[in-house]
Order: C-alpha cells, then structure tokens, then sequence
C-alpha cells in the first residue's frame, strides 16, 4: 500500500505523446534502457520540445 501512495505523488508528463517521443529517443540512443544517463536525455529532450511536468514538486530543498 505504501508503494502505490508514493507512485499517486510523482510528477507526471504533461503530454504523455512527446514523453514517448523522448523515450523513444533514449532507447535508440543508449544500450541500456531505463538508466539515470538515459533517462536524463529524455527528460532533457521532452523538455525541449516544449513538455512539462504535472503534481507535486519533487525538488531537493536547501537548507541554507
């Protein structure tokens, strides 16, 4: 149960048609598909072609 709340709380793509896109060009790009450097390229090029991200914000907050 509490795995499916976690999954409820991550931000989500906007358009789910460009995030494919991306991915798409992630796997032909990189041997090894899901990896940080892979996943990283396509969060890059969703954002280029103009993609955004829906619900919570998960960035790390400074202390200072």
């Amino acid at each position: 149960m509490a795995k499916r709340k976690l999954a409820l709380k991550r931000p989500k793509p906007s358009d789910p048609g460009k995030w494919a896109s991306a991915v798409a060009e992630a796997k032909a790009k990189f041997k090894v598909y899901p990896s940080a450097y892979a996943n990283a390229y396509a969060a890059k090029r969703y954002k280029a072609m103009g993609g955004g991200w829906r619900g919570p914000n998960n960035k790390v907050k400074r202390d200072g």
